[in-house]
């Protein structure tokens, strides 16, 4: 169980500041589980009515999907090794139940999901449970043993809005039960109400689930849409019908209809890409370029250049000669690892912070098997790669000819198994480690896990 902060004997540690614009000190003492309706920042902008009012009733979420910044197609990939630099890590809060997602909101606000069932929040120095949703099914932590209860559902993938807090409005990605038959939806939460599940708006619901790839990551793009990545339930069929939800990339607007401009693949509208097998991570590059982490079987993980409507081959293509083979329909990866290692990518970043320089322009990404941070260089064709003695480089006949990709291994077992990682307001790096679902390998779980910690270079 998670210890109260303010108790004296307490190891959970807590952030001391976050710098830059609009950024929240997070310091200060374990809040009780419930509202957060005492923080002014949460102060509703609708007029309070008796009884739960739904969080799309209230709150009006539409916005300008105005990129607040033009494309950079000029930014370079780096030249030098991301090893150069030795790294730290400093563990901010201690005894998480396995943390799956972050979201830094627009005013310094942190939002993190504990995959058992439960969404907190960092607001005026305090930390506090924003809401536990009685749909969630029944997950927990365990300290060994592959499986857990709940498998790999739960409460995953958390979005603030992209205004937040006007509107005070945070999304979530969680599992439930409906008909004995497992699902994912996607839910927008007023989190100034008395109860944040109760006043729940459902934007995306039916999203296939199962003990196993649920996919689960939400992230607000730079036009503002939401993006959600899904998993196939254990049924690679579901990937390649456009009709089904399952093992897809989606792209809707912060009410749930469908993008303006998403690709015509003759299913579901709110489809962005297709033929995914359980991805867990979205990034973006300067130049807009959309970049995709994705779980592969028995190793063959893989990244993945997102192309609107485009098909990814899942499930009758996922070897590197299959890949060759193919025709142009399907698109081909970035990387791949093949069967000899995986990486088990979860969460991504491209870092464009100032905090950690050696990682500036680099795709970051959590590796739960290896238990490390994957660290990868995107050079396009024609610029010069970084040293790839010490790395993997994918640069074969069957790759997207696009980009090299160089991945590197950083902090391997340093933390155990990396769930996610993210870019703070102030330019930090922020990751949560997932020790606690069953899987960890050898040292792992420690007694203080599961952590959010910061990455930063070593003195």
């Amino acid at each position: 169980m998670r210890q109260s902060s303010c108790d004296a004997r307490s190891r959970r540690q807590y952030l001391a500041a976050l710098g830059g614009i609009g950024a929240t000190v997070l310091a200060g003492c374990r809040g009780e589980s419930g509202t957060q309706t005492e923080s002014s920042d949460l102060t509703p902008t609708a007029t309070t009515t008796a009884g739960p009012t739904h969080a799309l009733d209230r709150y009006d979420v539409s916005l300008s999907h105005e990129r607040s910044q033009s494309p950079d197609t000029d930014w370079a990939a780096p030249t030098t090794s991301p090893t150069d630099t030795p790294l730290a890590t400093e563990p901010l809060i201690e005894n998480l139940e396995i943390p799956w997602d972050l979201s830094f909101a627009a005013d310094g606000t942190l939002f993190l999901t504990e995959r058992v069932g439960r969404v907190l929040s960092f607001v005026d120095g305090n930390v506090r449970t924003v809401t536990e949703p009685a749909a969630v099914i029944d997950a927990e932590s365990s300290d060994d043993g592959w499986w857990v209860t709940g498998g790999e559902g739960g409460t995953l993938g958390v979005a603030a809005h992209p205004t937040y807090p006007d509107p005070p409005v945070v999304y979530v990605y969680y599992t439930t039960m409906t008909d004995d038959e497992r699902v994912n939806r996607v839910v927008a939460m007023d989190v100034s109400a008395e109860d944040p599940a109760a006043a729940e708006s459902v934007i995306v619901d039916g999203i296939p689930g199962s003990k196993i790839h649920n996919g689960g990551r939400l992230t607000f793009g730079p036009e503002k849409y939401l993006w959600i990545t899904t998993g196939d339930a254990g049924d690679g069929e579901l990937a390649a019908d456009t009709d089904s939800l399952g093992g897809k990339v989606l792209r809707v607007t912060p009410a749930g209809d469908p993008a303006p401009g998403n690709p015509d693949i003759g299913g579901d509208p709110r489809v962005f890409t297709y033929g995914h097998r359980n991805p867990q991570g979205l990034a973006w590059l300067p130049d807009g370029t959309v970049i995709a982490s994705e779980h592969g079987p028995t190793g063959r993980d893989e990244l993945n250049r997102l192309v609107a409507g485009g098909y990814y081959g899942w499930p009758d293509t996922r070897k590197h000669e299959e890949y060759a083979d193919a025709g142009s329909e399907v698109r081909r990866p970035l990387a791949n690892t093949g069967n000899a290692g995986g990486w088990a990518p979860s969460g991504s970043l491209f870092y464009t912070g100032d905090a950690v320089p050696s990682l500036r322009n680099r795709l970051l990404t959590g590796g739960l098997k290896g238990q490390k941070l994957l660290a990868t260089t995107l050079t396009p064709d024609g610029a010069d790669p970084p040293p790839g003695d010490d790395a993997e480089v994918y640069d074969a006949d069957w790759t997207d000819d696009a980009y090299t990709a160089t991945t590197h291994s950083l902090l391997a077992d340093e933390l155990g198994r990396i769930r996610h990682i993210e870019q703070g307001p102030d330019g930090g790096l922020y990751l949560v480690t997932s020790n606690r679902d069953g899987r960890a390998g050898d040292g792992f779980p420690r007694e203080r896990d599961d952590v959010l910690a910061r990455v930063t270079p070593a003195e």
